[in-house]
């Protein structure tokens, strides 16, 4: 089965000392190296998000994500696994999962 791992950062993530953010930026690479692991990827910044509702026919944009939250999607990774057990417990390694964020973990739906 295929999971989609959502990472949800904490704005205190952000101010994470250069030395700390090399090793932590070096797991997330070696998670990319990880049997299962089909894809991932780093978001930009909140800032560079547009959102789109559509009313009446006609789309309507604006600047920054759906909602305003202290969590925000940092990046994702595509994984295949057995089953959730070990759908999670990649998750669990996730650096963000242990720096004030959460990783949600959900069952892709496989047409």
């Amino acid at each position: 089965m295929k999971y989609a791992l959502l990472i949800y950062s904490s704005p205190e993530s952000r101010d994470i000392p250069e030395d700390q953010l090399k090793s932590i930026v070096g797991e997330y690479e070696a998670l990319s190296d990880e049997p299962g692991v089909l894809d991932g990827m780093q978001l930009q910044g909140t800032g560079s998000a547009t959102t789109v509702r559509v009313q009446n026919g006609e789309a309507l944009l604006s600047d920054g994500p759906f909602v305003d939250a202290k969590e925000f999607i940092g990046g994702f990774y595509l994984l295949e696994a057995d089953n959730l057990d070990a759908a999670t417990a990649l998750a669990a390694r996730v650096p963000a999962a242990r720096m004030g964020g959460a990783v949600e973990v959900r069952p892709i739906v496989e047409r």
